[in-house]
């Protein structure tokens, strides 16, 4: 059985409809399309396959060699094209945009392009999201001709680009043929949504407009196979898991950023209400989990924790981890004072219990529901929370003409925030600050916490803010970040008109 794909399931969806089919859950079949028609060809069978995964703005930079592409895109109803600056902005912003629609896309011309939104492909890799990166590529009729084409660097070999790209892409597509053209994009798009992770189409700049049979019949509507558990590796991981918190006295749960990508969020919280554990977050999956549950205790983030939750995560003696990431910033340093022994660490395919067995084949989601009704509840962990909690005090009232101060300045920020807003937080001093904002039920959240590149905010925004119109987007960036960002685009911008 096949599950229908437009509904990618992004953790926070803004509403019901985004990232979905329409609501009778499949999606639009065009009229059979006769072979010599414009409709009949890769650029719009293209198109129709990004609106019916949940893409209706595509962020592009034209050039000559995706011109007749980006006229094909343009075309089909569904989709809306947005010119960017540059590249590397364009990529930002199909960052942004999969953060809450679940997929983005961006097309860019041949090598000078690519490798100008290189950065930002490597960036949405490293955060685990489906990112379509797509680019328009030599002419067919080039390849193994020995030719040197420009906006390259001079060599007759078509390949760097794929080559960097394949380190940073779960799976990349080079078409120059219309035979299997309609194989690789499907299998393209599918592997994006599938692995959770950018894939990579180049499409050769002669291509796009030419009719072929593979694209006159009726399109049928997107699907993949959906991914189930190995049921023994699940009941065998549940009930191992059970044993081991059953026992514990002040067990907790955290989650990390990797619950967006196994869809695992609401499984999550079912979690934490059936075992009523103490409730954390790693820093990088702030926005991931309503901090509003009565059992939420704040981002555990070693020394520089919420106040007090680092207390109550570190003298448990038992902690589930549901998608963590433990690198030097997560782990501010490798300093967190946990053990192996007493963990619990859920990735989005894999379960591992302590110093004792691992279950592989086993999906997050499914473990975390099923390990709900397995546990017996306890709520130690938040009472010792509860005793022990201050609450934070009010920054004093700045003086006439006094200097703004930071803290200051967060607490106006604080009251922007409801239902209706969204927060993009910068590499730098703005994840220390935006990590004290409380969020709203319903306030979005979203920063580059693994990858840190600088200047991501601003693009970002720009996807996050045309993926959902209805929130008020809030962008927290530093002088130095913002700085690079408009020096790195005033500079392009000025040789361009130059």
């Amino acid at each position: 059985m096949d599950t229908k794909i437009g509904a990618v399931d992004a953790c926070k969806p803004a509403s019901n409809d985004v990232g979905c089919l329409p609501s009778n859950g499949v999606s639009t079949v065009h009229p059979c399309i006769p072979l010599n028609s414009p409709e009949s060809t890769l650029g719009r069978h293209l198109a129709r396959r990004l609106v019916q995964v949940g893409v209706s703005d595509v962020f592009s930079v034209p050039g000559d060699f995706n011109l007749t592409l980006l006229d094909h895109l343009i075309a089909e109803p569904g989709l809306n094209l947005i010119g960017c600056c540059n590249e590397l902005n364009a990529g930002y912003a199909a960052d942004g945009y999969a953060r809450s629609r679940g997929v983005g896309a961006c097309v860019v011309t041949f090598t000078v392009g690519g490798l100008s939104v290189l950065n930002a492909i490597a960036g949405a890799y490293s955060e685990n999201l489906p990112v379509i990166c797509i680019v328009g590529g030599p002419n067919s009729n080039d390849y193994g001709t020995n030719r040197i084409l420009h906006h390259t660097i001079g060599l007759p070999d078509f390949s760097q680009e794929l080559r960097c790209f394949q380190t940073v892409t779960c799976f990349q597509a080079v078409i120059n043929n219309l035979d299997d053209a309609h194989e690789l994009i499907d299998t393209a798009i599918s592997t994006a949504l599938k692995e959770s992770k950018p894939v990579y189409i180049s499409i050769s700049c002669n291509l796009p407009a030419i009719p072929h049979p593979t694209f006159s019949r009726e399109p049928i509507p997107f699907s993949l196979s959906p991914r189930v558990s190995n049921q023994l590796g699940l009941e065998a991981a549940v009930e191992a898991a059970a044993e081991f918190l059953n026992k514990a006295v002040k067990p907790v749960m955290v989650g990390g950023p990797k619950l967006r990508a196994a869809k695992a969020c609401e499984s999550f919280v079912k979690l934490a209400d059936a075992s009523g554990y103490a409730l954390a977050v790693m820093p990088s999956a702030k926005g991931l989990v309503p901090e509003q549950h009565p059992h939420f205790i704040g981002t555990y983030w070693g020394a520089v924790s919420t106040a007090f939750c680092a207390e109550i995560v570190e003298s448990a003696d038992a902690y589930l981890f549901a998608g963590p990431i433990f690198n030097d910033y997560s782990s501010v340093g490798y300093s967190l004072l946990l053990k192996k022994e007493k963990a619990i660490i859920v990735q989005p395919d894999r379960v591992v219990i302590a110093n004792g067995p691992a279950f592989g084949c086993v999906l997050m989601k499914d473990f975390l529901s099923e390990l709900a009704k397995k546990l017996k509840r306890n709520t130690t962990a938040y009472e010792n929370y509860h005793r022990i909690y201050v609450p934070e005090g009010h920054p004093l009232k700045c003086e006439p003409k006094e200097a703004l101060r930071v803290n200051v300045l967060f607490q106006h920020i604080q009251k922007m925030l409801s239902a209706d807003t969204a927060v993009i937080a910068e590499t730098g001093d703005s994840w220390f600050n935006c990590q004290k904002l409380k969020l709203p039920d319903g306030c979005g959240y979203e920063f580059q916490m693994q990858y840190g590149s600088i200047g991501w905010s601003v693009g970002a925004t720009l996807g996050y803010a045309q993926a959902v119109p209805v929130k008020r987007v809030i962008a927290c960036i530093g002088d130095g970040s913002f700085q690079v960002y408009i020096f790195r685009h005033t500079l392009l911008l000025g040789i361009r008109n130059y």
